[in-house]
């Protein structure tokens, strides 16, 4: 089929069976159908009118894939520039805390301090103020009551001392 072809085709002589042995289908050699020929591979004949499958063309080595660099993502490169600033944001945080853990102790006692103190104060207060009204004798009341008549109507007045 190629003449021109620049490849030496050479083909493997078949061993004579030995008489004794039993070797089903030497009588015939196998057949292929063209539907199972791998790529690449075809029929051809032989200058000595032979025909067997063989490689036309030379193999050609497939180079690996080129892989295409894809872009990053807006999403990826955001979230990569938020990620320091957000470890840098808790770490300051972390740190101005510890250095304020001394004034918050002392002003959470303070609050509880002035938390007790009000508590003291609605207790305290109205027993102090009811000590400070009590009279240092019995009460004296005083009344004047003035009416006209059987029928008439009464006016009086109460005045505490």
């Amino acid at each position: 089929m190629h003449p021109e072809s620049s490849y030496e085709i050479t083909t493997a002589t078949q061993p004579r069976p030995h008489p004794l042995a039993y070797h089903p289908g030497w009588s015939q050699p196998p057949r292929m159908l063209p539907e199972e020929l791998p790529p690449g591979v075809q029929v051809v004949t032989l200058p000595g009118g032979m025909r067997t499958l063989a490689y036309t063309q030379p193999p050609t080595h497939t180079a690996p894939p080129v892989t295409v660099v894809q872009p990053i993502p807006a999403w990826a490169k955001t979230t990569a520039l938020l990620a320091p600033t957000v470890g840098c944001g808790i770490a300051a945080a972390s740190v101005g805390i510890s250095y304020a853990a001394p004034g918050l102790i002392a002003m959470s006692h303070a609050l509880w301090s002035a938390v007790a103190l009000i508590a003291a104060g609605v207790v305290a207060i109205p027993v102090i103020l009811r000590a400070a009204r009590r009279p240092t004798g019995p009460a004296q009341i005083t009344q004047n009551i003035t009416a006209t008549g059987l029928f008439g109507r009464a006016n009086g007045t109460i005045n505490h001392r």
